[in-house]
């Protein structure tokens, strides 16, 4: 089995080392691992371009151009994945431990999902956890069930290569395309009688403060517009007045 860790960098100089450490540390060696600048003006691509030069074990595969954002890149990134998962781990984020994709790989086995999930630790700048992601995943989770809220953090979230290749992201949304994408995505699992798999571990340590956080209203608005078109309005409605006690 591959999997294709997908890698989308923009001027993070700062932070994209700690990510590309984390892709090679892993003892699962069938990885693919994609990354997609959008040509970046400080030093990223040359931190990127030394270590695909220097990467052995793995697949590493670069492209750095003009893009239109994020989700633009992560398009590009599902075009060039060729493994039977794949995961989006972008700058500042980590694989939980050096042994998750060698415990992933153990526990597929030789049955086939449309979506393998865990769970998220939180990471300050310096690495610090802060504690699981407040959002905890489900036992059992479907498209349904981001009806209250993104349940599943993206960075722990593997989808099935197969059905995700024809799931692009929808450029309409700025901050939260990643949330209806998941969303397309069980929906066409649960289409091809895939089960989502729990694997009741934590899969990544994702850097607190991204796009969404920082751009809070505007992910809310988008939020509340994506659940509309999956959900309906009444259940929308309703749903985001309990999001007000919790």
């Amino acid at each position: 089995m591959r999997f294709s860790v997908i890698t989308c960098t923009y001027n993070a100089s700062a932070v994209v080392e700690r990510t590309l450490e984390s892709v090679s540390r892993q003892t699962y060696d069938d990885v693919e691992h994609i990354i997609i600048d959008g040509a970046s003006t400080d030093d990223t691509t040359d931190k990127v371009r030394s270590y695909a030069s220097s990467s052995h074990r793995h697949k590493v595969v670069v492209v750095s151009e003009p893009d239109r954002g994020l989700y633009d890149a992560m398009n590009k990134g599902l075009r060039h994945a060729s493994g039977d998962y794949l995961v989006f781990l972008n700058a500042g984020d980590r694989f939980y431990d050096d042994s998750t994709l060698e415990s992933l790989n153990a526990l597929i086995g030789a049955k086939e999902y449309g979506v393998v999930y865990g769970n998220t630790m939180i990471v300050d700048e310096q690495g610090n956890e802060k504690g699981l992601r407040r959002l905890q995943p489900p036992e059992r989770l479907t498209w349904r069930s981001f009806s209250d809220g993104m349940l599943v953090c993206h960075q722990s979230f593997y989808a099935n290569t197969a059905i995700a290749k024809h799931i692009a992201y929808d450029l309409q949304y700025r901050y939260s395309a990643d949330v209806d994408w998941c969303i397309r995505i069980m929906k066409e699992a649960e289409k091809a009688g895939l089960p989502l798999l729990n694997s009741h571990m934590t899969l990544c340590s994702y850097l607190e403060g991204g796009m969404s956080v920082q751009n809070h209203r505007a992910s809310l608005l988008e939020r509340f517009h994506i659940m509309r078109r999956h959900y309906g309005l009444l259940t929308t409605v309703r749903k985001h007045l309990t999001f007000l006690f919790r």
